[in-house]
């Protein structure tokens, strides 16, 4: 069963996907067993397959969306592993049509210095990037809700620490989740445990 497929991506992304004398595109089309064609004048790339064995389509897609989003082919390539998932938050959303605001709740994601971005991908191990009008994450799924979550809270005004602190506590949680049930203790025991080390 073969699938073609259509992306669209921002016109200056295009270069990102074709690389230097098209080594990336030849990268990705190896990665993900497709074949690339690109219209660098519309920012369409348009994926074949002839066999979809070895090839998931909508990881494929993922994949070129997450390089139009401003990520790396090395970081977009992720998405072609197991469990891991993409989320794209529009600012607008926060920032309304207002292009200064856009520019301010930019700031507070990235942080000085790159400092608030650099902080949630550690602490999520995630991948985060700021493009024009959307912020792009690639993780294993529970970790993008943690870190969509931090995003959206510095997005709506939160405190920088206030976020920093959310994403502490549920990275800590974590880490006694496994040690816990390490241990083989019962979900039950489990929950209580966990709520004793939180207060």
């Amino acid at each position: 069963m073969s699938f073609e497929q259509v992306v669209r991506i921002p016109v200056d992304r295009v270069g990102a996907v074709i690389g230097k004398e098209g080594a990336t595109k030849r990268y990705l089309e190896s990665e993900m067993n497709v074949s690339l064609q690109v219209d660098s004048k519309e920012g369409l790339v348009f994926m074949k397959s002839g066999s979809a064995l070895g090839t998931d389509p909508f990881s494929a897609t993922r994949v070129i969306e997450a390089i139009g989003r401003g990520f790396s082919p090395q970081k977009a390539r992720r998405l072609l592993d197991e469990g891991i998932a993409l989320e794209v938050i529009d600012l607008r959303g926060y920032a309304g049509r207002s292009a200064k605001s856009l520019e301010r709740i930019r700031g507070r994601v990235i942080g000085l210095k790159g400092k608030s971005r650099r902080v949630i991908e550690e602490l999520t191990s995630c991948n985060l990037s700021v493009y024009g009008r959307t912020v792009a994450i690639i993780g294993e799924a529970g970790e993008v809700q943690l870190a969509s979550d931090a995003v959206r809270s510095l997005a709506s005004g939160s405190q920088h620490k206030t976020v920093y602190n959310t994403l502490q506590k549920a990275r800590t949680r974590k880490k006694m989740e496994r040690m816990f049930l390490w241990e083989g203790t019962s979900p039950e025991t489990l929950e209580e445990k966990l709520r004793k080390l939180e207060h």
